[in-house]
């Protein structure tokens, strides 16, 4: 349980900025910021190679409703900011370079890629392709998952992967009770709707063109940090689907032998009776309903010793943005839910 006791309690509205706000996630996380009484929306930044244009220009149905113009981002503009809080939801990379730049101006940072979410350095040139040039931040860097979150985190926030969210959520609560047989190997399988590959227009991404497949077999990026997450090997395969957002997860495990279903019951129940956005289903989840929420629905059944556990999330909000959001909440003291449901547009 966070102990908010260690932190600010001032009314003043902390303010921040959005980096990448022209992307899905991006967008998101200005209408969240937007709705949330406690901050303020002071910048939009996207890419140094676009034109400034107002969001409601990139994202009509802000209109009426969010007035600000996302500008070109240079780094010259750190010196002039004043802000408290910069939300990256920027190409893993961008995050990276940027991140010290903005930690060295007292700005905390809530970054949604995946520049700070491994702990080891030695990872990220397997499955993000690059040398992490700023290894030193790992070990500083706080990974919040929200629900499993310990402590107040510190200044260098990361934002978990939508598919280690929605996986984890729903395997930790078996992991950490030890109800799973000693050498299982969980088996996921997730598929996520066509938002998750970003805006940017790519014929594999087209809605013409998507079907259902799997893609990523053993070397998908979230593969790590969903075994970082549960400290033990997985066979995890993602799929895209022709759905704009969502993410359904179907996670297959072998019990102990003799764990009942009241024991597997009570473990969900003791993990989330006290956290609001978990909903813990008697049917199976549909992203239908998660869609535009910031809640990761949670459902189970058992047959003897195997157990299938089904978890939905929106990978734009709980699995980016609404996810950002309860962090820097959290961070600054703040009701851990503020603005997470009069900002979501669905």
């Amino acid at each position: 349980m966070v102990n908010m006791s260690l932190v600010s309690s001032s009314e003043q509205k902390i303010r921040s900025a959005v980096l990448g706000a022209a992307g899905y996630s991006g967008a998101e996380l200005c209408a969240l910021l937007a709705a949330n009484p406690y901050f303020s929306l002071d910048y939009a930044f996207a890419s140094g190679g676009r034109t400034a244009e107002p969001l409601s220009q990139l994202y009509p149905r802000f209109t009426n409703a969010i007035d600000i113009v996302v500008e070109p981002w240079q780094d010259e503009r750190i010196s002039s900011l004043q802000i408290d809080v910069a939300f990256l939801a920027l190409p893993h990379e961008a995050s990276e370079a940027v991140t010290p730049l903005l930690l060295a101006a007292g700005i905390v940072v809530v970054d949604l890629s995946g520049a700070f979410r491994l702990k080891q350095a030695d990872l990220y040139p397997k499955y993000y392709g690059y040398q992490h040039q700023h290894p030193e931040l790992l070990a500083n860097a706080d990974y919040c998952l929200m629900e499993w979150l310990s402590e107040v985190p510190g200044d260098l926030i990361s934002v978990p992967g939508c598919y280690p969210t929605a996986c984890s959520l729903a395997l930790l609560p078996l992991i950490k009770n030890e109800l799973l047989a000693e050498h299982n190997i969980p088996v996921i399988n997730a598929t996520s709707g066509v938002s998750g590959a970003g805006r940017k227009a790519a014929l594999s991404t087209s809605f013409c063109e998507v079907g259902l497949n799997a893609y990523g077999f053993f070397g998908h990026r979230h593969r790590p940090e969903i075994e970082q997450n549960l400290r033990r090997k997985v066979v995890f395969t993602p799929h895209l689907g022709n759905f704009k957002r969502g993410i359904l997860a179907t996670s297959v495990v072998t019990l102990k032998a003799g764990i009942t279903p009241e024991q597997v019951k009570q473990a969900f129940t003791e993990a989330y009776q006290h956290k609001p956005l978990v909903r813990l289903l008697s049917q199976s989840p549909n992203v239908a309903n998660v869609a535009g929420t910031p809640y990761c629905d949670i459902y189970w059944q058992q047959d003897g010793e195997q157990l299938v556990v089904v978890s939905a999330i929106d990978n734009l909000l709980k699995g980016a943005a609404a996810q950002a959001m309860q962090a820097a909440n959290v961070r600054f003291g703040k009701p851990e839910t503020a603005g997470l449901f009069s900002g979501v547009v669905v």
